[in-house]
């Protein structure tokens, strides 16, 4: 029976204070108890109390969670968990509308018709509920609270664009997770609450949010549950839900229990749609605005006078209907299906025999399925239950442990933490239970305590995957409008409020490269706000440094350290570059135009200190005429000349000119006019940057490494590239312009038209084998021919015959006439500052070929004795003859590749004929032949010297009467 009380229904929509009401009135009270719908808002109701009263006298009973202090007098509970027969003062029910509820209306109608405090009992809820109430409660007073603030539509809205302190509500885990991922990558992060979390990991949670270190809330539409945070906002992302058995819409009463979070006591609050919600109608909105919604006309009921003489009896009472017309029964709940799925069970049945065992049964079945896998599953594990509990009275702490000890795991993502706490709050139900454990104090700290753990754990994975600590710091501290400085440590390192946001090298700043896009956006504003005044020092220090500190890059870049500071361009000029330099724009005019000069001091500096010969040069006036315009042509070349392109101008020097121009250093080489200061590494790597940048090239020619007199070609490299680098290409390599030159002037005392050998000085010079010099030789005109000869030790020189005599007689005749044409290398003047151009191999008659390939034969003489003949040794001391070496030589002749037209082409850069169109002897003025080896014959050596023959001996040809010279030798001949 019913006890006298007041009963109040206080209605009227969100943000009206009725939850704080009620708290007023209890503890006007000397004892109260308030149910709430969720078990995290009566955490939070419990909070509050114990900060006004004490935890002394506030207790706190959820399905999971016990805390009853000894003086309890004031009880916070969960709907299901309230006691309802321990005579309290006061009692009150919070969110009464979800009477209707089709999950849990029927607990919160049995309150509302059966649950009353000795003096005073209070009804909160929506005013949907008026006629319900009016209807069942007899004498119930109602008082209409009205919102602090204004609620208004906004429409749709991308979660991109929303504002600050807004709440984005999803109506499933995926799309929960899915939004706060998003804003975490666009806004910094965002807090998640959702009705599965623990009252730890939601508080936690909500921590992040009220405390400003995220600006956004993604939640279930838990949050409609009177939890009270600091929401200006509140958007929509769908417009349906499963409500456990179907896809249904939200009704209108249900949108605005969810945006009515939006606005905070006096503050006002708006609400709109977001994501793939499409926009409310406005009727829809209007009823909103306006708190005006159809009233509930059902409220779901069951039966609460149960029957437990059986297991039958228990489920149709369970299942009896009501003849009430406010009333509906409600759908079979999970502790009915568990109940009618373990009444099949023989097992169960079997130990099921008297009154007591089928409450016992009962009271298992209402455990809640936290974990939600499948209904079987669920009534096997409370079967399991209940045969421990009918069998020996309480649940095995082994079997107990066992159970905890696997769910006690802080690893895995978010979805293995979520599972293991809807498991653990089986076993904290459990351990709720007074009786069913033999030490029930242990078990319900183990179990609280493994809870906390998987809740900490949670929330750091909450964390770790939806807050960017780093954008979220950065853009509070941005809002609130701190001065932030930016620290950057020896390494470049940029920090922003202790934040890593990247680094900075040289004047740009290089953002972290794990930010998002959306991220990269803000975390810049953050980074270029805090920069600014480093960019200003930075660049104070850059523009006192030292040249020293400064560089430039083979491809033209401009380095300070180890980082980019500007690039090098076309300027006016080829000797004066223009900078570009590398500086952000946020960093400011100034900044940028101090790096810039500074950069321009450099290169400046650098061209003139480089090329400081060929600089005065262009500034001697003494200069005119010719030598001025060959000076300007050196200066459009950076000081390297290729003569193959000037010959003609070179000829048109006069002496007077050409020493005006050696006077700074111009040496004319034989196939180079250069400036053998400007051959030194330093200048040769910035001549091939100033000639690239001067000539457009998108990239440019590196220079070889110092020190190396050759170096390899890859094949196509054109030949001012190696000029620019100090090198001319000659075959597979590229020999550098000095050395090309001092070996021009070995070869002019050779005899190039007969043909000669290399030598030990030649080989040395070049640093290559006998292999590479032919090769070499070939790429500057000559022609190599390559033969094998029998190496014999030990030389001793044999007698000249008369026949051999008589040859060289002939050859002498035959070539003295027409000794001016005589094939040889030009030469350069005896100061060897000018090299005169190149020969050319002229016209040689017949005859001349014919006495040149019979006379010209070259005896090698053995480094031993040599060996006896037939007739001057005895036969017993006759020797076998030692196995022969053989070694490889090369003879090189000049043989320049011709035209079309017969007429000689200048190779690879050799000057042009001389007038006339021949060669000047070796060496000798007035195209005299230099002398032969101690005035004896061509064939003549002095007796034990080593020989190089030009080319392998010749097989003799029979004598041509006709021929003058050959007469003589016939007759000689014939008188031996």
């Amino acid at each position: 029976m019913l006890r006298e009380t007041t009963v109040t229904a206080v209605l009227g929509p969100t943000n009206t204070g009725k939850t704080h009401y009620a708290i007023e009135r209890m503890l006007a009270h000397r004892t109260g108890v308030i149910g709430l719908p969720l078990r995290l808002l009566a955490r939070e109701v419990y909070d509050r109390i114990v900060a006004i009263r004490g935890p002394s006298v506030v207790a706190l009973v959820t399905g999971e969670e016990r805390i009853v202090p000894e003086r309890a007098a004031y009880w916070v509970c969960t709907v299901e968990a309230m006691p309802t027969d321990i005579g309290a003062d006061f009692l009150a029910v919070d969110e009464i509308q979800l009477c209707a509820d089709p999950e849990r209306g029927h607990v919160f109608t049995d309150r509302l018709l059966r649950a009353r405090g000795l003096h005073e009992t209070v009804f909160l809820g929506a005013d949907t509920m008026r006629p319900a109430i009016a209807a069942l409660v007899p004498k119930v007073q109602f008082l209409r609270r009205e919102r602090f603030s204004d609620l208004l539509y906004t429409g749709s809205k991308k979660i991109s664009r929303m504002t600050p302190r807004s709440a984005i509500v999803g109506f499933s885990v995926e799309n929960v997770y899915a939004i706060a991922e998003l804003l975490r990558r666009q806004k910094g992060g965002a807090a998640v609450v959702m009705g599965a979390l623990s009252p730890r990991t939601r508080n936690a949670q909500v921590e992040l949010y009220q405390s400003g270190e995220v600006d956004y809330l993604v939640a279930t539409d838990a949050i409609g549950m009177g939890l009270n945070l600091d929401i200006t906002h509140v958007a929509l992302s769908g417009l349906r839900k499963f409500d456990g058995r179907r896809m249904r819409d939200l009704a209108p009463n249900e949108l605005a229990q969810i945006a009515g979070r939006a606005g905070r006591y006096k503050t006002h609050g708006t609400f709109g749609v977001t994501g793939e919600a499409s926009p409310l109608d406005e009727g829809v909105v209007e009823a909103i605005e306006e708190h005006r919604f159809a009233p509930v006309r059902k409220l779901q009921w069951r039966n609460s006078d149960l029957e437990f003489g059986s297991v039958g009896r228990l489920i149709g009472s369970l299942e009896q209907r009501t003849e009430e017309e406010w009333l509906t029964r409600t759908r079979d709940s999970d502790d009915l299906v568990a109940l009618k799925s373990l009444a099949g069970e023989t097992e169960v049945t079997g130990r099921v025999s008297n009154a007591r065992d089928v409450r016992l049964l009962w009271d298992v079945c209402r455990i809640p399925d936290f974990r939600g896998i499948s209904h079987a599953e669920h009534a096997s594990l409370l079967g399991r239950i209940f045969g421990f509990l009918h069998d020996v009275g309480r649940v095995p702490d082994d079997w107990m442990a066992r159970q905890v000890k696997r769910i006690d795991r802080k690893d895995g993502d978010i979805d293995t933490l979520s599972k293991r706490l809807a498991y653990i709050r089986t076993w904290t139900y459990v351990a709720q239970r007074s009786g069913w454990l033999d030490d029930e104090s242990h078990w319900r700290g183990e179990t609280r305590a493994v809870e906390d753990r998987l809740s900490d754990a949670l929330h750091g994975a909450l964390t770790q995957r939806f807050v960017d600590r780093r954008t979220s710091v950065l853009l509070r501290r941005l809002k609130q409008k701190e001065g932030l400085v930016a620290e950057v440590n020896d390494k470049g390192e940029v920090t922003v409020a202790e934040q890593f946001v990247g680094r900075l090298e040289g004047f740009r700043f290089s953002q972290d490269k794990s930010a998002t896009p959306e991220e990269a956006k803000m975390l810049r504003q953050a980074a270029m706000t805090a920069l600014k005044p480093e960019f200003h020092l930075r660049a104070d220090r850059f523009y006192n440094a030292p040249d020293t500190e400064i560089d430039f890059t083979e491809q033209g870049g401009l380095m300070w350290g180890e980082h980019a500071v500007g690039k090098l361009v076309k300027g006016a000029e080829g000797m004066k570059p223009a900078v570009v330099a590398f500086v952000e724009e946020d960093a400011g005019r100034e900044v940028s135009e101090k790096v810039a000069r500074r950069l321009q001091h450099f290169i400046d500096r650098k061209v003139a200190t480089l090329f400081e010969p060929l600089l005065a040069m262009s500034r001697d006036e003494t200069l005119s005429g010719l030598s001025r315009g060959f000076a300007f042509q050196l200066m459009e070349s950076f000081g390297v000349l290729p003569r193959d392109g000037v010959a003609a101008d070179v000829k048109a020097l006069d002496q007077e000119a050409r020493g005006q121009l050696r006077k700074h250093g111009v040496r004319f080489g034989q196939y180079t006019v250069f400036l053998p200061a400007l051959l030194k590494p330093a200048p040769t790597r910035l001549r091939l940057v100033l000639w690239s940048l001067w000539n457009g090239l998108d990239e440019f020619p590196e220079a070889p490494p110092p020190g190396l007199v050759t170096v390899p070609v890859p094949e196509g490299t054109p030949q001012i590239h190696a000029a620019m680098s100090g090198y001319r290409i000659a075959g597979a390599r590229a020999i550098r312009i000095d050395m090309l030159e001092r070996l021009a002037d070995m070869l002019r005392g050779e005899d190039s038209r007969g043909g000669f050998e290399a030598k030990a000085d030649m080989l040395s010079i070049t640093g290559m084998t006998l292999e590479q010099f032919a090769d070499l030789m070939q790429g500057l005109g000559y022609r190599a021919e390559k033969g094998e000869r029998e190496k014999v030790r030990a030389p001793k020189p044999e007698p000249v015959s008369e026949v051999a005599q008589a040859a060289d007689v002939a050859e002498e005749g035959a070539s003295a006439p027409d000794e001016a044409a005589a094939p040889e290398m030009p030469d350069a003047d005896a100061s060897g500052a000018d090299a005169p151009e190149a020969a050319v191999e002229p016209e040689v008659s017949s005859v001349e070929e014919a006495v040149a390939s019979e006379g010209e034969t070259s005896v090698e003489l053995s480094e031993g004795p040599a060996e006896a003949t037939d007739a001057e040794a005895p036969a017993e001391e006759a020797e076998a003859p030692a196995e022969p070496e053989t070694e490889v030589f090369y003879s090189f002749t000049w043989a320049p590749r011709r035209q079309a037209g017969g007429r000689p082409r200048r190779q690879n850069g050799e000057g042009d004929e001389r007038q006339g169109g021949k060669p000047r002897g070796k060496g000798a003025k007035g195209g005299k032949r230099p002398p032969r080896h101690d005035g004896k014959g061509r064939g003549d050596k002095p007796q034990g010297a080593k020989t190089y023959q030009a080319r392998p001996p010749r097989k003799e040809k029979p004598i041509d009467p006709d021929n003058p010279f050959a007469a003589a030798l016939m007759g000689l001949t014939e008188k031996k």
